[in-house]
């Protein structure tokens, strides 16, 4: 456990334990990860820092259940996920993990309160369709089609239905990086508004080292190993971020 300013306990959520992450293409080995000890803790917003190829985004795919590594293991909540089979992995991502992309992977013909409800009516215990876009600001737009909203919109939209099932843990990779400055403000903001108000277990992939800014802790790998760790003595919010 680690302890919150406040003195209050934080429990691991998701660890990785020595992983280690190997691609084969013909007699080539590329190294993607290379004994990896890390850990994310309940209620926490991390932001993983690196530049291209420095291993984040294999490392979050990992944690997430969308791939599996070469060696070492994934606990959740203390359960090893590293011999799980498809199905067991399935239903950790369905119930426990909601995704957000640097592309918005919304359904053109769909609403975005009719995109957020494709998600809603899968889960347990999901939150409305209108209350999670509420909650990312962007009510307002529930009935328009993706095509009817800007880029930072439409990454909004995708929050939004990352959020509605009320996953424990959302894993963000590049969420700004399709985005102007301006936009991509506003995502921080709905980012860190679920983190806060839902008290969501957040943790943002990206290149831009002040978004750290923004992060309970900081975590920063170079060639597919953790170089740097630190904590930030205070969190400010998404909207007085700049880079």
């Amino acid at each position: 456990m680690s302890r919150t300013d406040s003195g209050q306990e934080q429990n691991v959520i998701l660890e990785a334990r020595s992983l280690t992450k190997i691609y084969r293409m013909g007699e080539i080995e590329v190294r993607a990860l290379r004994d990896v000890d890390f850990a994310i803790r309940e209620s926490e917003f991390l932001v993983l820092l690196g530049a291209s190829g420095s291993g984040k985004s294999t490392l979050l795919n990992i944690l997430g259940g969308l791939d599996t590594p070469t060696s070492g293991s994934v606990l959740f909540r203390g359960r090893d996920l590293s011999s799980a089979g498809d199905r067991e992995l399935t239903g950790f991502r369905r119930n426990h993990v909601g995704f957000v992309f640097q592309f918005y992977n919304l359904m053109p013909s769909l609403t975005a309160r009719e995109n957020v409800g494709l998600v809603s009516e899968l889960s347990r215990n999901a939150m409305a369709p209108e209350d999670a876009l509420a909650l990312v600001g962007i009510a307002d737009r529930m009935d328009h089609f993706p095509s009817q909203l800007s880029g930072g919109e439409q990454q909004r939209v995708a929050i939004a239905r990352a959020i509605a099932k009320r996953p424990e843990i959302l894993l963000c990779d590049e969420p700004t990086g399709a985005l102007d400055y301006r936009s991509g403000v506003v995502v921080l903001d709905a980012l860190e508004r679920a983190n806060r108000e839902l008290g969501t277990t957040t943790a943002v992939i990206t290149h831009n080292v002040p978004i750290g800014e923004m992060a309970d802790r900081v975590v920063t790998l170079a060639d597919g190993r953790i170089s740097e760790e630190h904590r930030n003595r205070s969190r400010r919010p998404g909207l007085e971020i700049r880079w």
